[in-house]
């Protein structure tokens, strides 16, 4: 084999003669197991064991061989897919390896997403078993016991149908995040909407809610009833974590640099503690929270924030969330006003 079309391979690659000793190694190899691999015996170059019983058992068997390395390096965990294969009949080995770290990411991902799926289900399911097993027997003929036990287990079975209506949320929005949105909605009457509808809750809890830059209309490329989604979300958010003051603003932009063209920007901003800079970096993670005991007592599901980075991505805007320590929370979303063809 041509040792300039090894080197000509972006993917990790060593040639291992007939003699056992390595022909030939590319740049991808050699950032791997070091350089100066060429003329020395593979064992001494290769070392790791997953690599080693590749090449061993496609020199034994004269079959293609496959392993798995796992790697770490300053850029983190890596994974590599191993493959070595007989070259013909000439007795040397093709050594590949192929990065699979995103695959190995994405699997470490959907495990742990059904795992806090399954723990955000478990919660109120053990509950309503409990209770339902109660008033079957030591409450059966308690009417205030049963009273309050119907009454939990309507909350935790809501707990559960938000939960589910979130998952199917995002699954929506995840199928559709590479078609942007190309329909004329009023970003202005949405916002009014918003208010309209979470005006009574803001009055329970007094919290006093005002919006700024609303009166006209504001036109813009979206999914009315996702842009509608994020509104709600960020604004009872607000209501239900900050302090007793929400003030939702909407404005256009001429000129946003990085979304090269006009824009909208909204911003929804409490007066409440604010959030510990620790936790803004990852407050768009599903199933991430601040505070799990206070969030569940809200009836939050963990989601409602990368639902609306989701949305956000789709409509190829920006989310950005400040929150100097003190001064409460300010989310900031950024939205083209123009449409790509």
């Amino acid at each position: 084999m041509d040792a300039a079309l090894i080197h000509a391979v972006p993917m990790p690659l060593v040639l291992v003669g007939a003699s056992e000793w390595v022909e030939a190694a590319n740049a991808g190899a050699e950032s791997l197991f070091g350089p100066g691999m060429v003329g020395r015996h593979y064992i001494t170059v290769l070392r790791q064991p997953p690599v080693l019983d590749c090449v061993e058992g496609a020199l034994k068997t004269g079959k293609a061989t496959h392993g798995r390395l796992p790697m770490r390096d300053a850029a983190g965990d890596k994974t590599f897919r191993i493959t070595a294969t007989p070259v013909g009949d000439t007795g040397r080995i093709l050594l590949a390896l192929d990065d699979v770290s995103h695959v190995e990411e994405a699997s470490v991902m959907r495990r742990d997403f059904v795992a806090n799926v399954s723990h955000e289900l478990r919660t109120p399911l053990t509950a309503l078993l409990g209770f339902i097993e109660t008033l079957q027997g030591p409450a059966r003929n308690d009417p205030a016991a049963q009273t309050r036990f119907l009454g939990i287990m309507q909350r935790e079975a809501s707990r559960m149908s938000r939960l589910i209506q979130d998952l199917l949320s995002l699954s929506r929005v995840e199928a559709a995040e590479r078609k942007r949105p190309s329909e004329q909605v009023d970003i202005a009457a949405l916002i009014r909407s918003v208010v309209t509808t979470l005006s009574r809750q803001a009055e329970e809890t007094k919290v006093q809610v005002n919006v700024t830059g609303a009166e006209q209309a504001i036109m813009l490329p979206g999914d009315a009833d996702q842009l509608l989604q994020v509104l709600t979300n960020l604004t009872e958010n607000a209501i239900k974590y900050g302090g007793d003051r929400v003030d939702v603003s909407v404005a256009r932009q001429a000129n946003d640099p990085a979304l090269r063209g006009a824009s909208v920007r909204i911003e929804v901003a409490d007066n409440g503690a604010g959030i510990d800079q620790q936790h803004i970096p990852r407050l768009t993670e599903r199933f991430y929270r601040v505070d799990n005991h206070r969030s569940r007592e809200m009836g939050g599901t963990g989601l409602g924030l990368a639902i609306v980075k989701h949305i956000i991505n789709r409509h190829r805007g920006r989310l950005r969330i400040e929150s100097p320590p003190g001064q409460g929370s300010r989310f900031i979303v950024i939205l083209p006003a123009w449409v790509t063809h």
